[in-house]
């Protein structure tokens, strides 16, 4: 059956009204969704909030309860994984500890109907393991291999058989940070050379900004927000996706005044904050409850007697925390009013003037463009 989109040569992946059900509970709820074809695309959350379900309703591991899964314009609902052109590499990497890499690489093709030949299995194997920077490592054991390489390997086994879409579950989960963020920059890299959709899952929000072209944030079954990174990043619809994607400061009070783009929130500290409303976002009433959100980077901070004089907000505190990290330091700073607030103070303003330490007396600040005012739901 063909998607009803007018411009499904564009789209890899669509949902349209997809709900799964384990008897009682409700793993995806009503989801519709379009991937575009070639994106990097990622499901983000905590667990249980239904992005590996979405994941296996792609692959064919599960049937919806409701609704249709189209790949490429054709409806695959009932349609068996192993018949989908799709490939999926998981976070345990399910490599065959009794064969060498070539023969883990070329194991979909020798399972083919029919089969292709040798010589023409050893020329696909050597390719991709060209494509994966392991050139050479054809004999190799699997075992003798780092956690990178047999990364590597298995995502060479998927993308042998050249899949409409590669499905990431995790992959890069088991891995140290170091090696993970290699290996973000590789899994970007490869997904610009092979021109191919790749779908991720994953609960690592760094992870999910750094790679994704789109990020649809899931709650409960339920697509929160779809949006680019920066789109995420910068304008949340509502307090659950702020303070999910980065970290963010959470001042609660209530709306006394808004124009539709400018908003303003009487805090429980008394003091009304002034912030702008998301684009997306719904409209914000009077007296509703609200969050102003303001990201750690965007404060100031300097000596209590210094206050800065670029801001409509100035608040005194104390450092009670500082933590050195390289390119920033992060400093906790405990207020009278406005509970604990972290602030990121970049290096290279630190080098030019003097750094905090716990004990320390404060003021902390920031401008009006750099706060929004979200929702609580």
């Amino acid at each position: 059956m063909p998607s009803p989109t007018s411009d499904s040569q564009d789209i890899d992946i669509q949902f349209r009204g997809v709900t799964k059900r384990f008897e009682d509970v409700v793993a995806v709820d009503d989801v519709s969704l379009t991937v575009e074809r070639g994106a990097f695309f990622s499901f983000l959350g905590p667990s249980g909030c239904g992005k590996t379900t979405s994941l296996r309703l792609i692959a064919g591991f599960d049937q919806p309860s409701e609704g249709e899964v189209f790949i490429g314009g054709n409806s695959v609902v009932g349609i068996p994984s192993h018949k989908r052109p799709v490939n999926m590499v998981f976070q345990q990497y399910a490599l065959f500890p009794h064969m060498d890499v070539a023969a883990n690489i070329g194991y979909g093709l020798r399972q083919r109907n029919p089969k292709p030949g040798k010589a023409e299995i050893t020329k696909r194997v050597d390719e991709t393991l060209e494509m994966v920077r392991l050139g050479g490592f054809g004999k190799r054991k699997v075992w003798e291999l780092s956690g990178g390489q047999q990364q590597r390997v298995a995502l060479a086994r998927a993308l042998i058989n050249h899949p409409t879409c590669l499905l990431l579950d995790e992959p890069l989960a088991a891995l140290d940070r170091k090696l993970r963020r290699e290996m973000q920059i590789e899994l970007q890299t490869l997904q610009r050379d092979v021109g191919i959709t790749f779908i991720l899952v994953t609960h690592d929000q760094e992870e999910a900004l750094s790679m994704s072209d789109t990020i649809c944030i899931m709650r409960d079954g339920k697509i929160i927000q779809s949006g680019s990174p920066r789109e995420l990043y910068d304008e949340p619809v509502n307090k659950y996706v702020a303070d999910f994607v980065g970290k963010t400061n959470f001042f609660s009070g209530e709306v006394v005044d808004s124009n539709g783009t400018s908003v303003s929130v009487k805090s429980v500290s008394g003091q009304v904050l002034v912030g702008l409303q998301p684009k997306s976002a719904a409209a914000l009433a009077n007296k509703s409850k609200a969050s102003i959100a303001v990201r750690p980077e965007m404060i100031s901070i300097s000596a209590a007697d210094e206050p800065n004089q670029n801001s409509n907000v100035a608040i005194q505190g104390q450092v009670m925390n500082r933590i050195f990290l390289g390119e920033h330091s992060e400093y906790l700073i405990a207020t009278e009013g406005y509970g604990d607030v972290l602030v990121l103070s970049p290096k290279v303003i630190e080098s030019h003037s003097k750094s905090f330490a716990p004990g320390d007396q404060v003021s902390i600040s920031w401008t009006p463009e750099a706060a929004l005012v979200l929702g609580d739901t």
